[in-house]
């Protein structure tokens, strides 16, 4: 007998109907009305059956610290970097992992069960990378967590014996230090750096570093208004020569906002050809960027339905939550997936379901995540929403009534629904059609 049957499921590609037999930790097979036997079986009563929620943009190293050591009155990023800078040397190891802990319930109580986070290196203690790497180890039964190393201050702009004038390396050897221990991914900020010529050699180091490791690439690219910013051409220029391809990532790309459309005509193919992918975060884009204009008032997201248009991966992430930038958020992704579908206008119905792939399908993919999806041989990692389709989840922002991990129920949420004292009309509402 089978371990667990979910039966009468809908799926995000929109079969409905389907059962999805789980044994030892795998999905067995999918299809409708299969006659199978299982320890336990769930009728779900067409209510749609996800793989899980993914994150592909975090910094969990400062999360759940807001307040700390103040509040971030103005709300701008300028605010929240002087705010980082404060509070990096109070910080300890146990704080950050209790921190990050606590986040971690949250994510699968949300059915949030892969993360990628950045993690702050310029610190000469590392301290941060030790903590999320602790915190990884305890997750794994439950969340992957995939930990990039981030210069935050500039690997070439940052100076170690700023924190630790004993310190005798640089920001570089501090960030391979950190991929030595473990940390999976190459980060970086070329925007940060003093000058366009740093920024562009910032990416050369960091981009040979990961290819002589065989690493993934992940950087903070261009995140500001100024239209001149252009690391993500650069970005591409040595996924390229590099042959990276598929394994490099620019996050933010709000510049391109910004920038003129004759550029960005020779940009995005020139991404698309060099295999990057991207991930907007919504939530704090719109919040951070544009902070100098009057009216009109610049978004702040980048060219989303372009860069789709062109075939290129394009994840949303969430970024912050209740840190020194973003005083608010919860781990819940279909929150970003609906800040993005308003933000880049993505209305349309092929439209929305591309908005609820950018923070389920998409981004595992740019995690290269082995077993992801809902297929025959795929983990038993599901999520029972309290909606009938992607759309409905999304404009619902759907209970996760149900998270499987590796076929075992880890988190469960009560419907949503409300009760009325109403003459001549129902006892309740549910909110769906």
């Amino acid at each position: 007998m089978h371990a667990l049957i979910i039966r009468n499921a809908a799926l995000p590609d929109g079969r409905t109907g389907q059962d999805i037999l789980v044994d030892q930790g795998h999905i067995v097979a999918v299809g409708p009305a299969l006659a199978a036997q299982a320890a336990d079986s769930v009728d779900v009563g067409g209510l749609l059956v996800s793989p899980p929620f993914v994150d592909a943009h975090f910094h969990l190293d400062a999360a759940l610290s807001y307040g700390l050591p103040r509040v971030n009155a103005s709300g701008t990023l300028l605010e929240g970097i002087a705010l980082w800078g404060e509070l990096k040397p109070t910080l300890t190891r146990e704080a950050i992992v209790e921190r990050a802990l606590r986040y971690c319930d949250w994510a699968v109580a949300r059915g949030l069960l892969a993360v990628r986070t950045h993690v702050d290196t310029c610190d000469p203690r590392l301290l941060a990378c030790e903590a999320l790497l602790e915190v990884k180890r305890r997750v794994a039964p439950y969340l992957d967590l995939q930990l990039v190393a981030f210069p935050q201050d500039g690997i070439l702009r940052y100076d170690p014996r700023r924190d630790d004038p004993s310190c005798t390396v640089s920001a570089l050897a501090l960030l391979q230090r950190s991929l030595d221990m473990g940390v999976d991914v190459v980060g970086g900020i070329p925007h940060f750096e003093r000058t366009m010529a740093d920024g562009a050699e910032s990416v050369r180091l960091l981009c040979e570093e990961a290819a002589r490791r065989g690493l993934r690439v992940d950087m903070h690219c261009d995140e500001t208004d100024d239209p001149m910013s252009r690391h993500i051409e650069t970005l591409a220029a040595q996924t390229h020569r590099l042959g990276l391809g598929g394994r490099v990532n620019g996050s933010h790309l709000t510049s391109m906002h910004s920038m003129d459309n004759y550029y960005v005509s020779k940009l995005i193919p020139l991404m698309r050809e060099a295999g990057v992918s991207a991930v907007a975060n919504p939530l704090i884009n719109i919040t951070i960027q544009g902070r100098h204009d009057t009216y009109p008032k610049r978004r702040g997201m980048t060219r989303v339905p372009e860069l789709l248009a062109a075939g290129i991966d394009v994840a949303f992430g969430h970024d912050c939550v209740m840190d020194p930038w973003y005083s608010l958020g919860s781990a819940d992704m279909l929150e970003v997936a609906a800040m993005g579908l308003h933000v880049a206008q993505m209305t349309g119905q092929q439209a929305m379901r591309d908005c609820y792939r950018a923070v389920t399908e998409t981004p595992a993919k740019i995690l290269g995540l082995d077993g992801y999806g809902i297929a025959p041989g795929c983990h038993a990692d599901l999520v029972l929403l309290g909606a009938r389709d992607p759309v409905e989840a999304i404009r619902l922002r759907a209970p996760r009534l149900k998270v499987w991990r590796r076929g075992r129920l880890v988190a469960q949420s009560a419907s949503a629904e409300a009760q009325l004292v109403l003459p001549g009309r129902p006892d309740r509402v549910d909110f769906m059609l």
